[in-house]
């Protein structure tokens, strides 16, 4: 059970890539140096995200993959037919400790799980895919696109 859930948290930093949509960000992660939003490529470069307010959460969208995906494994069939690309992967981001927490989507397999993310410096973001309530978690580094 547990590679499984290892092999899931993994499924879902391996597809994501590395681009969430732009977001004003709150004074608290202002001050703690937590500007996250922008276009991020992902862990082998195979995606990017694009961070960014939605409301007052940050939130990340899909904005580049290598491969022209179907997120066929989505739980609501009527969705299945689109690509990922566009699709909003974090969700209900918020500022927490010295990063964000928040939701993500993996579109490998349909499901979602708590996620993290937090500045390793000034041009890499530390993503963690989470499940067991945060008790096993897979992580990887983005770079912000140029």
């Amino acid at each position: 059970m547990v590679g499984r859930v290892a092999a899931i948290a993994a499924g879902v930093l391996a597809l994501v890539g590395g681009a969430l949509p732009g977001l004003a960000q709150t004074d608290s992660a202002r001050a703690a140096g937590q500007d996250v939003t922008g276009t991020w490529v992902t862990e082998g470069g195979r995606s990017r995200v694009r961070l960014g307010p939605c409301g007052r959460a940050l939130c990340g969208t899909i904005v580049w993959t290598e491969i022209d995906a179907l997120d066929a494994r989505n739980p609501d069939p009527a969705l299945r037919g689109r690509t990922i690309k566009g699709v909003q992967m974090l969700s209900k981001g918020r500022p927490e400790g010295e990063g964000w927490t928040g939701e993500l989507y993996n579109p490998l397999d349909g499901r979602t799980y708590s996620g993290r993310l937090r500045l390793t410096g000034p041009r890499t973001l530390e993503l963690s895919g989470c499940v067991l309530a945060g008790l096993i978690c897979k992580s990887q580094i983005w770079s912000r696109a140029p």
